[in-house]
């Protein structure tokens, strides 16, 4: 299976505001539609967040992540990941209570806390559609996205009690320095599904030399006991993606992490953005997974045990 390759979409997540896309999926419905078209482009796990339909901010509302998520494992096969990062605003115990609730197959985790710099956007927008999302992208200059060791023992603690799968989220080389921590201790067990991100304000830059030097220090400290995929943010995306794909990674794409499905064009959906990402796939001569086939190579516990 070697040709084959994991693509995760990440439909809303938490880091674009409303102003910045009339496209961005805010309600419930929304949100299904999203996961339903990308899972039908090739996606095989879809990363969920939800926000509060009337405002477009994010929240950790559990009604609406049963809703979402009820909704897209009865019409799909997609394999479901819930956050636990939630937002940069949300503390650590509320980002945590969807897999709690959810026993979701696989569920991301961040691995370290650091400076999430979401202000830059700010000199993009000239008015704002809610009111909240202004003060949301201002305060971003002085917050802490909290991650410690402490909070990721409460979190794998979560997981391991719920059979969840972790994603380990690395946005900077010293995350895969944490993960190999916990490796170490036992706590989690291979294969690791690592997330190696790019473009964050406050963390690793997007660039091959970086992407290199993320996959060199995973191969020191893991070896053969991993598994991963790029994710970039912005403009970055396809362009890293594919080099990841190169590389022999897998790739996330989505309008949590990126608008823009090419140069002044705003993606329509989840859909084809995905789409774009199986095209270039295919260009490689490499297939999308299989839903089935990203369980059996990530040791999922299988979409019926879980809790929607």
């Amino acid at each position: 299976m070697s040709n084959k390759v994991i693509v995760s979409c990440a439909v809303t997540g938490s880091i674009n505001v409303p102003s910045q896309s009339p496209y961005l999926p805010i309600t419930p419905e929304q949100i299904i539609e999203n996961c339903l078209g990308a899972a039908e482009a090739g996606a095989s796990s879809m990363h969920v967040h939800v926000r509060d339909p009337q405002t477009g901010e994010p929240t950790m509302n559990l009604d609406l992540f049963k809703e979402v998520c009820q909704e897209v494992q009865s019409k799909s096969d997609v394999v479901i990941n819930i956050t636990t990062g939630g937002a940069p605003t949300m503390t650590p115990e509320e980002r945590m209570v969807g897999v709690k609730k959810f026993r979701p197959e696989l569920a991301s985790i961040n691995m370290g806390s650091f400076n999430f710099g979401l202000f830059p956007v700010m000199d993009k927008l000239t008015e704002y559609k809610f009111d909240w999302e202004e003060d949301y992208l201002e305060r971003s200059k002085d917050n802490i996205f909290k991650n410690t060791f402490y909070d990721q023992e409460r979190i794998f603690k979560i997981m391991e009690d719920n059979g969840t799968k972790p994603e380990m989220e690395c946005y900077d080389v010293g995350h895969l320095y944490n993960t190999a921590y916990w490796a170490d201790k036992g706590v989690i067990k291979p294969p690791f599904w690592l997330q190696l991100i790019f473009g964050i304000m406050g963390a690793i830059q997007p660039s091959v030399a970086n992407l290199v030097h993320m996959k060199n220090t995973a191969d020191i400290l893991f070896g053969k006991d991993y598994i991963w995929s790029t994710l970039a943010a912005g403009r970055f995306e396809y362009n890293l993606c594919t080099t990841g794909v190169i590389m022999g990674g897998h790739a996330r794409v989505g309008m949590e992490d990126n608008l823009y499905l090419g140069k002044g064009r705003l993606a329509k959906n989840n859909a084809e953005m995905v789409e774009k990402m199986v095209q270039i796939i295919r260009l490689l001569d490499h297939e999308p997974n299989t839903p089935r086939e990203t369980r059996e190579m990530l040791k999922l516990k299988g979409k019926e045990n879980a809790g929607f």
